[in-house]
């Protein structure tokens, strides 16, 4: 059974689906809920949920990332997660604490990359003109929202759309999508998902 850690920094939504999605035949299961925000919502929903939690603030470490990154690595040893899957985790993770992981590290960003990769990705869109937006599963490596793409799901964007009806709608294919490769990853399968 592969032990998935999950990295959030808010509310948790996708780490939630992600939770709810791994019972039953398959083949992960969540071994910690892990936050660098200590009052963030998902970590009261990941116990609500029976999974166990832990959080590393990231304040007190101001720029020495490295130092951050050593106490992640320490907090989760005890849960011994052979994967971790970001889902919502507004830390940017250095290559030293990547190539650690590589292979094994998942994560969820709201547009179709390679386009807008980093903050803003819906107004992005909305400036472009753009007709479809979506999401993206990806390998995380060293380069910002850059490993092999696992699957995507693509929104129409609609007349009089803002930044926050594009994100809702974008929000509920994630919702979809991350558990889905995540099983597919799991099962070793790495050609990409592509939801409409």
């Amino acid at each position: 059974m592969t032990r998935v850690a999950i990295f959030v920094s808010g509310g948790g939504s996708n780490m939630v689906k992600l939770v709810e999605s791994m019972t039953g035949d398959h083949p992960a299961r969540p071994c910690v809920v892990l936050s660098n925000q200590t009052g963030a919502g998902g970590l009261v929903r990941a116990r609500e949920m029976g999974v166990p939690t832990v959080a590393v603030d990231h304040r007190p470490f101001g720029k020495d990332r490295a130092a951050f990154e050593a106490a992640l690595t320490e907090a989760l040893a005890p849960y011994r997660p052979d994967l971790i899957c970001l889902a919502g985790f507004m830390r940017v993770l250095t290559a030293g604490f990547v190539d650690g992981w590589r292979g094994r590290m998942l994560n969820i960003h709201p547009s179709l990359l390679p386009k807008y990769t980093g903050l803003h990705t819906h107004a992005r869109a909305l400036e472009a003109g753009d007709r479809e937006a979506g999401c993206t599963v990806h390998e995380v490596t060293p380069v910002l929202d850059d490993g092999p793409i696992l699957g995507q799901g693509r929104v129409p964007v609609e007349e009089g759309d803002t930044p926050d009806t594009l994100a809702a709608r974008v929000l509920t294919m994630e919702h979809r999508l991350y558990p889905a490769c995540l099983r597919r990853f799991v099962e070793g399968e790495r050609d990409p998902l592509y939801l409409p």
